[in-house]
């Protein structure tokens, strides 16, 4: 029997695992972004919770986010204006770069970005460049049970479950909010650091917008013109 199995695709004998279901993944809707944010407010994760929605930037990559790569300023006297920004070039993962070569990007911030960083950093006495933007009260890495923990109650506070929410579904949000505003599947691929929307479509399939409107407002613009 043993020598009858030698004989035999080892491969077919094998039983390949299953492995277990991920959770589905959801966005926020407009209004419960805005009781986010709005709960946010009086929390330590305050500044974490904005750029992370207002940017679609990765909870690791956030994470590993230093001073020297946060531009609060820019550079409005330039022509063309330099906008403030975030430079995602860095991430928790093992060999401390990003997901991937396209995800290295420059991200100009929101303004709400900026008043949160800016507060952000006046309660960390001006830190130096070397810091880290979100860190423990010690200055010590963020890991992903301290972020879920203080997020939770910000969860709480919105009138949200906390058991149905993660930081991850911030970046999810920023897809679906940026979808249903009519922004392109192409820019939000870029903005998501994707190499291109196939990645976009696949993982986000459920935030993105299902309808195309852009055939639709073009025609509307072409036929009024001739009414």
């Amino acid at each position: 029997m043993a020598r009858d199995r030698v004989k035999r695709n080892v491969v077919a004998l094998c039983e390949v695992p299953t492995g277990r279901g991920g959770r589905p993944s959801k966005s926020l809707t407009l209004d419960h972004a805005k009781a986010l944010l709005i709960a946010a407010e009086s929390s330590s994760l305050h500044a974490y919770i904005v750029v992370s929605l207002l940017t679609g930037a990765r909870t690791e990559e956030l994470r590993a986010l230093t001073w020297s790569h946060v531009d609060l300023a820019g550079k409005p006297d330039t022509d063309p204006p330099v906008p403030p920004s975030i430079q995602v070039w860095r991430s928790v993962r093992a060999d401390g770069d990003t997901k991937t070569k396209k995800s290295r990007r420059t991200l100009a911030l929101p303004a709400r970005c900026v008043t949160a960083l800016t507060t952000h950093h006046k309660r960390q006495g001006q830190p130096t460049a070397d810091r880290l933007v979100f860190a423990s009260t010690a200055g010590t890495a963020l890991d992903r049970h301290n972020v879920l923990r203080a997020f939770r109650p910000v969860v709480a506070k919105a009138d949200l479950d906390p058991r149905d929410w993660t930081p991850r579904e911030l970046r999810h949000s920023f897809v679906s909010l940026l979808s249903d505003s009519g922004m392109s599947l192409e820019q939000i691929a870029d903005l998501c650091g994707h190499s291109g929307t196939t990645v976009t479509e696949s993982v986000y399939r459920h935030q993105l917008r299902p309808v195309l409107l852009g055939g639709a407002v073009a025609m509307d613009r072409i036929f009024d013109a001739e009414a």
